[in-house]
């Protein structure tokens, strides 16, 4: 989408104080529309926007209802309008760093101009999307010769209603029960404390998030809001939240000040303020507090309830906690380095209290992404020590949700669905604003055939968490199991959005282009995981899942027998069955099968759906495998 403010040259000779002024008013009214729809602005234009949008259809809702609030704002404001003219147009880009290129951003520009003053044109390409979504008249223009455009483009014109009058698309005010809190400012002495406020933040998101009918965002998205150089309205737009929560610590010693203001994200008002001066013993009682003294400011109607965290979960020895924080800051890190380094504190914190449970459920989480990022756990072991330390920490305190979870993945690793699905809705019920137990109830829901509510657990999950890549991509491949391309594609742009074309993007963009039957894409996506990403056996399977699409099936056995010597731990036992189902090796492919069943790796919602496996459901060996794993049947007809 292109935006381009009509008259700003001649205003700015006239009057430029007056049209710069205009200028900043036009940006302060239109970018927040634009976040609130999940557009990302690429660049400014000087006296316009180009902006990137993840849907046709977000597009043009979010520049029909920037014209008529500029149209609303025109009519109250005394002195000169503040007129646009927007162009949209649906096509494939190149990324270039923060920038977009490529032919589909030239014919948005040259489309533009073709707007009526405060008006909205688009090409054939976003009508076809659109046409049926919105209850909007399009008015054809003749075949448009369009500078730098080689064919004559197909324009539309948005008839927009008269003033006064709706356009039908709803305003994207944010839900008034949703919440996020920004990483607390650490104004502590010594610097080397900021691990306390960053574990601070994440503990206090945790105990909002047990307010009923509260939802909160969850750190991985707010932590994209560290450097404070957005407002707390685009912070708002951005997470789709009405209220802000910000503040600041300062430790010193055993004693902490902590400040904090409730902000309304659309008026900028301040609802609340607290300052509260505590030694560290008394850390979960301020939570606690904090909660309360939220729950009373926030002008809706929240549920009673709120669990008692300090009876629940009684505080750690000091030093145990502060060994637990650096252990959570750590673990957000996510490298080799850090993850040894959060094993290594969450150890000491329970060696310190063998009573913290939040310590045995981070050592935990630190244990299995060791093992299964970076195989530095073998995976037996890692299962055996994750399963013991988050059972500990659930004797501890039954109400960690997040350590429910944790054991719903042990379990449905071993095919207990039934058990799995329990744990999660436990967790859910402890503290719904928790997106992991969305998402992994997703999976369970998957892998037991029952896809639209799977589908609809994702979306709970990426609404909680929406600057995350994993809920995003997760829900990518459901859609192409289920041969939605239409919409594994639409959401593909939001995970871009949110990650760029980094290593989850192009995974799912190159099975997108192989679900539509598109090899060379993804021939190209895998050269360039063969040149970015350190050598792995599943690289290996996908190469011969390519050959055998090509009809290759000595080139796909090569490629196949690298994988197949990997590693006991490394080696991808459900892939390479899927590649011989590919080749159409039906007994290999269930001599893999069963292989991966027995090493508890077998995924049932990578079978289920779509169909290029049809032959292999078909066959009374995998519908055996499946009541061996206790997954009902496909219903009849």
């Amino acid at each position: 989408m292109f935006t381009d403010m009509v008259g700003f040259t001649r205003g700015a000779q006239q009057d430029e104080r007056a049209t710069l002024g205009r200028l900043a008013e036009q940006e302060s009214l239109v970018r927040p529309l634009i976040a609130a729809r999940h557009g990302r602005v690429v660049k400014s234009t000087g006296d316009g926007l180009l902006v990137e949008f993840s849907s046709a259809l977000q597009a043009t809702e979010c520049a029909v209802e920037i014209q008529e609030r500029l149209r609303e704002r025109n009519l109250r404001a005394d002195g000169a309008p503040i007129e646009l003219r927007i162009g949209i147009h649906l096509g494939d880009v190149e990324s270039r760093g923060d920038d977009i290129l490529g032919d589909a951003v030239n014919v948005a520009a040259r489309v533009q101009p073709t707007a009526d003053v405060g008006g909205v044109a688009v090409s054939q390409q976003v009508y076809d999307q659109v046409r049926n979504k919105l209850s909007l008249e399009f008015v054809p223009l003749p075949p448009q010769s369009l500078k730098g455009v080689r064919f004559p483009v197909t324009v539309f014109r948005v008839a927009l209603p008269a003033p006064g009058r709706s356009a039908g698309i709803e305003p994207r005010e944010p839900p008034a029960d949703r919440l996020a809190v920004l990483p607390f400012a650490n104004i502590s002495p010594d610097a080397q404390d900021a691990y306390f406020s960053d574990g601070l933040t994440e503990e206090v998101i945790a105990t909002l998030s047990e307010l009923p009918g509260l939802r909160v965002i969850a750190r991985t998205s707010v932590d994209h809001f560290r450097d404070g150089r957005r407002t707390v309205s685009e912070v708002g737009a951005e997470l789709g939240v009405r209220w802000v929560l910000e503040g600041s610590v300062r430790k010193a010693g055993a004693r902490l000040r902590f400040t904090a203001k409730l902000i309304d994200a659309q008026t900028q008002e301040q609802l609340w303020t607290g300052k509260y001066d505590r030694e560290l013993v008394d850390v979960f009682e301020l939570q606690t507090e904090l909660a309360r003294q939220i729950a009373e400011a926030l002008p809706v109607r929240l549920r009673p309830g709120l669990p008692d965290r300090p009876e629940r979960r009684p505080m750690p020895r000091p030093d145990s906690y502060l060994e637990y924080l650096q252990g959570r800051a750590a673990l957000r890190r996510i490298t080799r380095e850090s993850l040894r380094e959060a094993r290594v504190h969450f150890e000491r914190a329970v060696e310190l209290d063998p009573s913290n449970a939040s310590a045995y459920a981070g050592l935990s989480e630190a244990i299995d992404f060791l093992a299964s990022l970076y195989r530095e756990v073998s995976r037996a072991e890692a299962r055996t020590l994750k399963r013991r330390y988050a059972q500990r920490a659930l004797e501890l305190d039954p109400g960690l949700a997040e350590v429910h979870t944790i054991l719903a993945g042990d379990l449905a690793d071993r095919y207990q669905y039934r058990e799995a699905e329990e744990a999660l809705l436990r967790a859910i019920r402890l503290n719904p604003s928790f997106p992991d137990a969305h998402l992994y109830y997703a999976t369970v829901l998957a892998d037991t055939r029952r896809p639209e509510e799977a589908l609809r657990e994702y979306a709970i999950a990426e609404q909680l968490d929406p600057l995350s890549s994993l809920p995003l991509a997760e829900h990518v491949m459901l859609l192409i199991y289920l041969s939605r391309l239409d919409e594994a594609r639409t959401v593909l742009a939001t995970l871009d959005r949110v990650e760029g074309h980094s290593i989850l993007y192009r995974d799912r963009a190159g099975m997108i282009a192989f679900a539509e039957g598109d090899v060379a894409t993804f021939r190209d996506g895998l050269d360039w995981f063969a040149a970015n990403v350190p050598a792995r056996p599943e690289l290996d399977v996908a190469w011969a899942i390519a050959a055998a699409a090509e009809g290759d099936a000595v080139r796909a056995r090569e490629h196949l027998a690298r994988a197949e010597t990997a590693p006991a731990d490394a080696r991808p036992t459900g892939q390479i069955a899927r590649a011989y189902a590919f080749l159409g090796d039906l007994d290999a492919c269930f001599r893999w099968i069963e292989q991966s069943v027995v090493e508890e790796r077998f995924t049932a919602r990578n079978w289920l759906y779509g169909p290029s496996l049809a032959a292999v459901r078909a066959d009374p060996r995998f519908t055996a495998v499946l009541e061996r794993l206790g997954i009902p049947p496909a219903p009849s007809g």
